[in-house]
């Protein structure tokens, strides 16, 4: 069989999977599934078939779940089916039924995967689906991955009948006779891709009767200019990216404002952190104006910083509160350790370590309070004769907005600012000449 020895062809040329691997088939009950599981069977491949009852359709839908399971039992494999209210599951979520219907199906096929132990879910789309795809993104817009539509291959999850076109599978179940479901809904142009698949496509094949071939060819060339696009954005990240801590980096904006073309290398530098081309848009067009300004994806923000960008992971805008206690202890704050002791002044030794804060017991009001750095704070640095707003403290100590969160503020109980963690003790509460006990508070790096 011609459409077995290419499978295997195909299967081998994409590294799809091993021989000895299993592999899940999503099957609809559809000819495209159904030819696919088939052929599965035919090449002697591990596999189990799993369907999703959508409940869309009434007694269609039970229709297909039967005959689903009956082609398991027919191909002697395992079966899987789960059943969803796929209309509740879209007005929850504010989706479209066929947008909450993929979700819940790669959802539940990729949990059993895990269950049972397959290597890779595999789905039945051919050549024409990748016409579908491409056409439906260009419509939309798109950047370059959504040019190259559908590939073999991402992750866990596999199209082993990309090589087919549809007139190919049609052929292959009618001359073996395969039973299949035909989905009505496949016929309603109220879908976008129906109507391509109905009416525009049919249009396209007059111009060219060998489209499915051009398309195909066309997505290899995409695919290979997203490899090279890619090898470029992370040669370029390597270089300009920064490592400040685990989930933060800094890009400086001069070396930025060389990139050519701009905008394509700006997506391709932080769209995997979330952002979308409207918000890089609006980044390049704010990163000289003054700095504070703060770009959000889901997960990331982007904070325009003094000449610079800092990417970083989104956290929590404060922590919690620790009270410090009089004697000697060990405290856990925004997963810094600190640990505390008091000395009589006959056994002190100034010690200028910007991470200890000694002070004049006497002049404390305990609980002492560890917190987060909050607008309008300000205190009198060790050295001056008057206050300073912590704010500008942190600009002459070249400390980024997105740092000073993570600044612990030791607060004494009538509010005053004792210590800015690392940093700078308060002169008011310094070691003087009439001390006679030392509070010592170290934060351990």
């Amino acid at each position: 069989m011609e459409a077995l020895s290419r499978l295997q062809s195909f299967i081998k040329q994409h590294a799809l999977f091993l021989e000895e691997e299993h592999v899940l088939l999503a099957v609809s009950g559809g000819r495209d599934s159904v030819a696919m599981a088939h052929l599965f069977k035919a090449a002697g491949y591990h596999f189990g078939i799993a369907h999703c009852n959508f409940n869309l359709r009434g007694e269609e839908s039970e229709l297909d779940e039967r005959f689903t399971e009956g082609l398991a039992q027919e191909l002697a494999v395992p079966f899987y089916t789960c059943r969803f209210d796929t209309n509740k599951y879209a007005g929850e979520n504010h989706i479209s039924i066929q947008m909450a219907a993929r979700d819940l199906r790669y959802k539940w096929l990729e949990k059993i995967r895990k269950e049972f132990n397959y290597q890779y879910i595999a789905v039945a789309h051919h050549q024409n689906d990748v016409i579908e795809t491409m056409l439906l993104n260009l419509t939309r817009g798109t950047g370059i991955s959504g040019l190259h539509g559908i590939l073999p291959k991402k992750g866990k999850l596999i199209r082993p009948l990309l090589y087919l076109t549809q007139v190919e599978i049609d052929e292959l179940v009618q001359k073996n006779a395969y039973q299949y479901r035909e989905d009505s809904s496949n016929l309603s142009v109220k879908y976008s891709r129906n109507k391509l698949r109905l009416e525009v496509i049919p249009v396209l094949k007059e111009l060219n009767p060998a489209l499915e071939q051009t398309f195909e060819a066309n997505r290899r060339r995409f695919a290979e200019l997203e490899i090279l696009l890619n090898l470029q954005v992370q040669e370029i990240k390597k270089r300009l990216f920064k490592k400040l801590s685990e989930d933060e980096f800094e890009i400086k904006i001069s070396e930025l404002k060389k990139l050519n073309p701009l905008n394509t290398l700006l997506y391709g530098l932080f769209n995997p952190y979330g952002f979308t081309e409207t918000v890089l848009h609006d980044l390049s067009h704010s990163w000289d104006g003054n700095p504070g300004k703060v770009f959000y994806s889901a997960g990331h923000q982007l904070l325009v910083d003094r000449g610079c960008i800092i990417l970083s992971l989104i956290k929590e805008s404060g922590y919690e509160e620790i009270l410090i206690k009089s004697g000697t202890a060990i405290y856990n704050w925004n997963k810094q350790k600190y640990g505390s002791k008091t000395v009589p002044i006959s056994r002190f030794e100034l010690n200028t370590n910007e991470n200890i804060a000694q002070l004049d017991l006497d002049l404390l009001s305990f609980p002492l309070k560890l917190r987060s750095w909050k607008n309008g704070d300000c205190f009198q640095p060790l050295g001056l004769k008057q206050k300073k707003k912590l704010s500008d403290f942190f600009i002459d100590r070249k400390i980024s907005l997105n740092h000073k969160k993570d600044i612990g503020i030791l607060e004494n109980n009538n509010g005053d600012i004792l210590w800015v963690a690392g940093l700078r003790i308060d002169e008011r509460y310094k070691i003087s000449p009439n001390t006679k006990k030392v509070f010592i508070l170290e934060q351990f790096i």
